[in-house]
């Protein structure tokens, strides 16, 4: 048993002749689609027989060779979202059809070739008879079968989105045939435009003898007649001999028709008038909706003078480039490339570079004189045009020359956001006052402090921490010109006094104290309690009487700023031991009555690398540190400790002498 894809591939073996033959009949590509009304129903006969490209099919094999075989292509646009049903009928019950739609909104029809993700939906089975899209189908693309398997040739009706354009292919597996007819319904989208057909606008061509009629929809190709007969001139000064549609040798409908006069028309008001033609109707859409009879449609037609430019474009800011627009194209082969036709005078001198225009088909709308440098100053320019003053006349589209005259513009001058401001600094808050000249006719301004609050005056006055780093940004416009500048503001005059000492000393030693004030100061006092004052920034070191106690002292610092009168103050506390023997006891009493509750190397101020270790009978180790400081209270890992006698060690490097030391001892724990 053989499938339909295998019986194909025997069939182009065999011919060869099939895959040669491109698709080139109207309605065989994806361009030259049929458009769909969705109440017609669509009577194929014949088809001729072609292949034009492969086919992707979501979810079967691209080995089994699906392609665009004797097709039709079907072209519409989904004017209310809805479900899509539509039925193939072959008119040979026996014959074979698949079909495939894609979504081609924003593509190109051949897009489809190319474009995988177009595809919607599909059934490609090789079931003989009726196929298409309806409630009961399957929703997912049924693959080239054997057409014995009788597999469904009905899919799902697929979702179409309102706005979206679609395009159906309609393929026949085998090139004899008899013909489909192919109909839409029972779903809910709506592909039937609902705009009526009407004339939109009428543009008579330079002699007055050729109209091109524009049209408000797509109009079906066959409902013109070739000799005009659709249309009348009121009054009648003309009749209409001939119609033609450009799009209409490679479509199906036009929107545009060309329409040729037995004579010009004399300069005047007119109406263009739909009449039934030779074939017995106006102008019909798809659906075969007609142009009313009688619809007129209002035009003017003037025999062409020589012409002067409407207006000077808007300039923007430092234009280096003035445009000049003309009521009718220009021919651009006429216009001097060196712009030797056109002077710009104003404020300040301005050098004409070059002439050009946006041409499109050798026409333009306007003339672009560039300018050598750009036009910074402001005022009004005026544009003289001399065309033909070096022997070159310039034409409009109709061959009218176009005349002298002259032409006024402003430039608006260019600003500049540089600010200038004032400051009054405090202890705590600065105060700082900006402010914008408003030259050159600034009129806007958008001040921007710490990428965050914005005002919008010329001036403005803002508040910093007297510490603090701020950025404040200005833009500035005159409506065609902008500037923007950014200045950083760095204040540190906060005056906060600091500074560093040891917290503990020894009785012999001397206190040295290091000032590490900030902000901007002039001014210093020190307080060493009873020992004295000092007015330098930082003092020699401070010695304090032998109590031969332990004894506590203020030691006060205070900065000043005498210009801001800003003062600040700070006060650290000084312990001086009653002597730096370091000496450890032999007994302690963990009791917490605040009596000698804890057991540690006393006055060890200046052993460093300091090791000391307690042990207990047993040689566990019960405590360890590094800190003088830090004590032992009789626990382990929180659990008092059962009186009785402990073993200490030692070991630290005298800060004076730089002699190491070792000691070691016991300890009593009394309970």
């Amino acid at each position: 048993m053989k499938s339909k894809v295998s019986l194909f591939f025997l069939f182009l073996l065999s011919s060869g002749i099939a895959f040669s033959q491109a698709c080139t009949s109207l309605g065989q590509t994806p361009s030259t689609a049929f458009p769909v009304c969705g109440t017609t129903v669509f009577q194929q006969t014949t088809v001729p027989i072609c292949r034009t490209n492969n086919l992707v099919v979501p979810g079967c094999s691209a080995a089994d060779g699906y392609g665009d075989k004797n097709p039709y292509y079907y072209v519409f646009t989904c004017y209310g979202s809805g479900s899509l049903g539509f039925l193939i009928t072959p008119n040979n019950s026996g014959d074979d059809y698949d079909w495939q739609l894609y979504d081609i909104t924003g593509h190109n029809p051949n897009d489809i070739y190319t474009v995988n993700s177009l595809v919607v939906t599909g059934n490609w089975a090789g079931t003989f008879g009726a196929t298409g899209a309806n409630a009961s189908g399957v929703n997912y693309i049924q693959c080239a079968s054997d057409p014995a398997a009788n597999l469904p040739s009905f899919s799902a009706m697929p979702n179409l989105i309102q706005g979206h354009t679609y395009l159906l292919m309609v393929s026949h597996f085998t090139d004899s045939q008899s013909g489909y007819s192919l109909s839409f319904g029972g779903g809910t989208a709506v592909i039937t435009d609902p705009l009526t057909p009407h004339m939109q606008k009428v543009v008579p061509d330079c002699n007055g003898q050729v109209l091109t009629l524009k049209l408000n929809k797509k109009i079906r190709c066959n409902s013109l007649s070739a000799d005009g007969s659709e249309f009348a001139i009121a009054p009648a000064s003309a009749t209409a001999t001939s119609s033609v549609a450009p799009l209409c040798s490679a479509s199906f409908d036009m929107d545009s028709v060309i329409i040729t006069l037995n004579n010009p028309l004399p300069s005047g008001s007119y109406q263009l008038v739909m009449k039934n033609g030779t074939d017995g109707n106006t102008l019909l859409d798809v659906c075969g909706n007609a142009i009313p009879v009688g619809e007129a449609i209002d035009f003017q037609y003037t025999i062409p003078q020589p012409i002067l430019a409407d207006s000077v474009g808007k300039v923007a800011c430092a234009p280096d480039s003035v445009l000049l627009y003309y009521p009718k194209k220009i021919n651009c082969s006429s216009i001097t490339p060196g712009g030797t036709d056109f002077a710009i005078t104003g404020p300040t001198p301005v050098t004409i570079a070059s002439a050009s225009g946006n041409c499109v088909n050798g026409q333009t709308d306007y003339i672009i004189l560039k300018t050598v440098t750009p036009i910074y100053t402001g005022g009004i320019y005026t544009v003289t045009i001399q065309p033909g003053i070096d022997g070159s006349p310039i034409y409009d589209v109709c061959g009218q020359p176009i005349l002298p005259q002259t032409l006024t513009f402003g430039a608006a001058d260019t600003v500049s956001a540089d600010f200038t401001y004032s400051s009054v600094l405090g202890c705590r808050i600065n105060t700082i006052n900006l402010m914008h000249d408003g030259a050159h006719g600034v009129s806007q301004w958008n001040w921007l402090i710490n990428n965050s609050a914005q005002v919008f005056t010329q001036t403005t006055t803002q508040t910093f921490p007297a510490t603090s780093t701020n950025t404040v940004k200005l833009f500035v416009s005159n409506g065609t010109c902008t500037d923007s500048t950014s200045q950083t503001f760095v204040f540190n005059n906060e005056v906060k006094a600091d500074f560093d000492m040891p917290a503990i000393i020894c009785p012999e030693d001397g206190l040295t104290v290091t000032d590490k004030s900030t902000g901007t100061i002039n001014s210093w006092n020190w307080r060493f309690d009873v020992v004295g004052s000092s007015n330098i920034q930082n003092p020699p070191p401070q010695f304090f009487p032998n109590n031969n106690k332990e004894s506590f002292y203020n030691i006060k610092l205070l900065v000043s700023n005498t210009t801001l009168n800003c003062t600040d103050s700070l006060t650290k506390y000084l312990k001086v031991l009653d002597n730096c023997l370091i000496a450890v006891p032999t007994a302690f009493t963990p009791n917490g009555d605040g009596l000698n509750d804890f057991f540690w190397p006393h006055n060890a101020l200046k052993a460093d690398k300091l090791e000391f270790k307690v042990f207990n009978r047993w040689g566990q180790l019960v405590f360890q540190t590094s800190n003088w400081q830090q004590k032992w209270d009789g626990t382990i890992n929180g659990v008092p400790q059962s009186a009785g006698v402990f073993v200490w060690f030692l070991s630290y490097t005298n800060r004076d002498t730089g002699k190491k030391v070792f000691q070691k001892g016991t300890v009593m724990l009394i309970r």
